[in-house]
């Protein structure tokens, strides 16, 4: 089986025994490329730049987590877009749950972020919670669908998914799709359209089942990725080679040696 982890944090303080370590024990379970997620600071999206310039099977993508909204929204982030190895721009969005960025300042900033993915020609990785009306109305409004991209650690319901999908996006699941308490996003994930659904760890958070309470690693995608394809009723091998063809078509992976 051949996975694609779609989202993964693997800056050195989240991989205590080293991200070296944590990339082999992945690899070794069956997944074969990795989208590293560059943000927390430009020393966070070059750090996820050069892993990927060391790692053939590593991507990077780029952007300014809400969280970070009002610390990061006005750093210069314009030599990271012509990079070989960068596929994407985010994670971006709206966090309207822990609010660690004022709300006005995390829209100015996800709006500006769609504006650069649309010049970069790149598409968008989405963080939403507990902003959904919000998330739908920006995308719509900036023209995201240009880009597309992908709602990451979907959360939300099928009305959501929906009209994600009408703008052009993929469904990523994490860890939480296995949880007990996740019905409104194991339905969606069941009835997902089958080339725009994607797997992913967010590592090192939400570890699924049955790996909870340890640190989540990309390796662990291998049990979120064959619980969806229990809920699809689909054989895990062929779910695996859906869903990474499904993300490199998403993330416009370049063919090796092209």
């Amino acid at each position: 089986m051949t996975w694609f982890d779609t989202h993964c944090h693997l800056d050195d303080e989240h991989n205590p025994d080293g991200v070296e370590a944590a990339l082999e024990r992945a690899r070794q379970a069956g997944v074969t490329t990795f989208l590293c997620v560059g943000v927390g600071g430009l020393a966070q999206a070059e750090q996820a730049l050069a892993l990927s310039e060391r790692h053939s099977d590593v991507f990077a993508s780029v952007g300014v987590h809400p969280h970070d909204a009002a610390r990061d929204g006005q750093l210069n982030f314009e030599r990271c877009w012509a990079h070989p190895r960068l596929l994407a721009v985010g994670e971006v969005g709206l966090d309207y749950h822990y609010n660690h960025s004022p709300r006005e300042t995390q829209v100015e900033v996800f709006r500006q972020f769609i504006a650069l993915a649309r010049r970069a020609h790149k598409p968008l990785i989405i963080h939403t919670r507990n902003a959904a009306e919000d998330t739908l109305q920006i995308l719509k409004s900036e023209n995201a669908r240009d880009v597309g991209g992908v709602i990451h650690c979907f959360s939300e319901d099928r009305a959501f998914a929906t009209r994600a999908l009408d703008l052009g996006f993929y469904l990523s699941f994490s860890g939480i799709v296995t949880f007990k308490t996740a019905r409104a996003i194991q339905d969606v994930a069941a009835w997902a359209p089958s080339d725009r659904v994607l797997v992913e760890t967010d590592s090192p958070y939400l570890a699924p089942v049955p790996m909870r309470g340890k640190r989540c690693e990309p390796a662990f995608v291998v049990h979120t990725g064959a619980h969806v394809a229990g809920l699809r009723n689909v054989e895990q091998a062929d779910f695996a080679a859906l869903t990474t063809e499904n993300a490199r078509r998403c993330f416009r992976v370049p063919v090796a040696g092209s």
